[in-house]
Formats: structure tokens, sequence, C-alpha cells
């Protein structure tokens, strides 16, 4: 796994002295190359979930997801891609818990902001914490719309619409492919 920050040389200094690879560029960006070894396909990576994003970014190659993610995850997270209305295992869920980015394991959305939208993917309307989603322009498909993509790991996770219930009035549109659900215990 690759993490980037932007530290103080003297962090940087002693973090390289670790024993991990590092490289260290001179505008203070390190970048630590874990060596442990790669999770399953059904499992997030092994970066610790937490309730609000730490500002600290995971950055792999396309090689890397591949062997972290499943195809359909990979398909969704990394090149964009979009399920089948209907078909993801959370839409209909209504247990209640926290929904994490399946790449990462970034908390991003809560069971208490989730209701039926009736579109066939699993609707929210806020995030769990502001900073754990970033929010793009997206043209792809010949018009605007904004894309929500996980502020971590940058995964694609869906789409935002200002068509959603009170108290915000938005619809984060998400695809249950991006999705690991840890049910509240």
């Amino acid at each position: 796994m690759k993490i980037k920050a932007f530290l103080p040389i003297g962090l940087i200094v002693a973090l390289a002295m670790i024993s991990v690879e590092a490289t260290i560029s001179l505008t203070h960006e390190i970048v630590i190359n874990d060596v442990q070894p790669t999770s399953t396909p059904s499992t997030p990576s092994k970066v610790t979930a937490s309730e609000k994003f730490d500002g600290i970014k995971v950055a792999k190659t396309d090689a890397e997801w591949k062997k972290v993610l499943t195809p359909e995850q990979f398909y969704i997270l990394r090149e964009k891609g979009t399920e089948q209305p209907f078909t993801g295992e959370y839409d209909k869920n209504k247990k209640a818990g926290t929904y994490h980015c399946a790449a990462c394991g970034l908390a991003v959305f809560r069971s208490t902001t989730k209701f039926d939208s009736g579109t066939g993917w699993p609707s929210f309307y806020a995030p769990i914490h502001r900073q754990n989603v970033t929010e793009h322009e997206d043209r792809s498909i010949g018009e605007v719309r904004t894309e929500v993509t996980c502020a971590r790991c940058g995964g694609h996770l869906g789409h935002v619409f200002d068509d959603g219930p009170e108290p915000t009035g938005l619809r984060y549109c998400i695809n249950s492919v991006a999705l690991k659900f840890k049910p509240t215990n």
C-alpha cells in the first residue's frame, strides 16, 4: 500500500529511518510502501477505518488495486463504472450501521441518513462527515452531474443530486459495490 502525506522534513527523515521503503521528494512529500501482504478481494485494505478522514490519502497503482478489489469493485471504484439498478446488495438494506468505502475502509455514510429513493441504488441524504467524500463535476454522459468519491482513496462511489429529502435536499446515489456495510453491535 502507498500512503501519501505532506509532513515536516524532520518527521520525514525520522520515518525514512524506520524499516519501510520510503521515497522523499524535494517538496517534503513522502510515499511509504507498506510491505504487508495484500488483503483478499472480499476484505478492504488494512488501512484502519475511522469515522472522520484524517487527511492521509491512500495511493495505489491499478495493479495494486486489482490485487485487493474484485473485478466488479475495480470497475466501479477505479474506472468510474455504475452497477445496474436494483442489483446491489445494499439497495434494500434496512439494518443499522455504517457504510464504508470498499477500497480503503473509510466510513462514508450512516444508515440513519439512508432512504428509499426508488432509483435502485442505496441513497443517503448526507455523508457521515463532509470531509470524508469529495465532489467533482462529471460530464461523462453528456450532461453535468456531480460525482462523489472517497476522500481517502479517490474511489468512485456514485453521484449526488439535489432531489433528496430534508434536512439537506440531497440524494447521494451510491453503488453498493463501492460500499462495505458494518452493522451496529
